[in-house]
């Protein structure tokens, strides 16, 4: 399954140089350095919120919230930066990652201790923290002119020519990958997915595991409805809407089974980064931005069909193995 996973990576890889390849024979600049790096930056809150998606699908769970809680959040940084402008900004990040992960936490609580199905917890949620937005907001917006100079410059501010937005994004990927690799915690989260009753066997709590995995996500959205806000300098109700279905997309692209246990970190970012490339490709080719969600779904049933056949030839080759012995 390793080695399928992995091909799974390399091969998104190709299609994503690929694509580049071709759309830059109908404009030479969109395979320049300067433009890839903004297309990096354009995505690189998809590919933190797919981080975090990733470790709660992985438990056989599912977070339809996390837009929601990224434009609560990031409303609520907005509105206290514009009436207390002297917060320094890393003051506001942390408690912008502080209120994600408590909403995240009541996600989770609600699935592991009344044992609600997570999809319909987080359907529930995204409503609740959608609407609490405009309770918060009284229906307002938050524009440029009202926050700080300092509020909107921190993401754009750049270190060896890649913007602060990217950077954070790229030490959010690797806490993650880290995290996966490297810490009982991680193994956790596969066991839980894997085989939640032999997990239990082994030791795991795994509600108790579900509750994590939703605080950490939350956490990412917190973190995420700042950077939002700051990168497109506008706080409303309307913010990062429909942004979940594409989070989920970027997951199962990036070989991330819905039925739990399989996944990366690599193949969720890089299913985040195709997303990216392709929204950005399409004006360029001219295929009408419409087309987005369409294309979105396409990919998303191919890459559910070639996750089933691949996990499919995985069982059958735990088969043979079993009674070769």
């Amino acid at each position: 399954m390793i080695r399928l996973l992995k091909q799974r990576e390399v091969m998104l890889l190709a299609i994503i140089a690929i694509i580049v390849a071709l759309v830059t024979t109908r404009s030479a600049g969109f395979g320049r350095p300067g433009n890839l790096t903004a297309i990096f930056n354009d995505t690189a809150v998809l590919m933190m919120l797919a981080c975090g998606q990733l470790v709660v699908i992985l438990t056989r769970s599912i977070d339809l919230s996390l837009a929601s809680n990224l434009a609560l959040t990031g409303m609520i940084a907005a509105m206290v930066n514009a009436a207390m402008p002297g917060i320094p900004v890393e003051v506001l990040i942390l408690g912008c990652i502080v209120v994600g992960g408590l909403l995240g936490m009541f996600n989770g609580l609600l699935v592991w201790k009344l044992n609600i199905p997570p999809i319909v917890v987080t359907l529930g949620t995204l409503t609740i923290y959608r609407g609490t937005v405009f309770l918060v907001s009284g229906g307002t917006w938050v524009n440029a002119v009202e926050m700080s100079d300092r509020f909107k410059s921190f993401t754009r501010a750049e270190f060896l020519s890649l913007p602060m937005l990217s950077w954070i994004a790229i030490l959010v990927i690797a806490l993650f990958a880290l995290m996966m690799l490297r810490t009982p915690l991680g193994r956790a989260f596969y066991a839980t997915g894997i085989n939640p009753t032999a997990a239990t066997y082994a030791g795991i709590d795994v509600g108790k595991t579900k509750f994590i995995a939703f605080t950490l996500a939350g956490m990412v959205a917190g973190l995420a409805g700042y950077l939002w806000v700051s990168r497109y300098v506008i706080a409303s109700v309307d913010v990062a809407r429909g942004l979940e279905l594409q989070v989920v997309a970027a997951c199962v692209i990036g070989g991330v089974s819905i039925a739990g246990g399989i996944g990366t970190v690599g193949g969720a970012v890089l299913g985040a980064l195709f997303l990216g490339v392709i929204n950005n490709a399409l004006p360029v080719i001219g295929v009408s931005p419409f087309w987005q969600m369409a294309i979105s779904g396409a990919a998303i049933i191919t890459a559910v069909i070639f996750n089933a056949r691949g996990e499919r030839r995985g069982g059958r080759i735990i088969l043979k193995t079993a009674e070769a012995g």
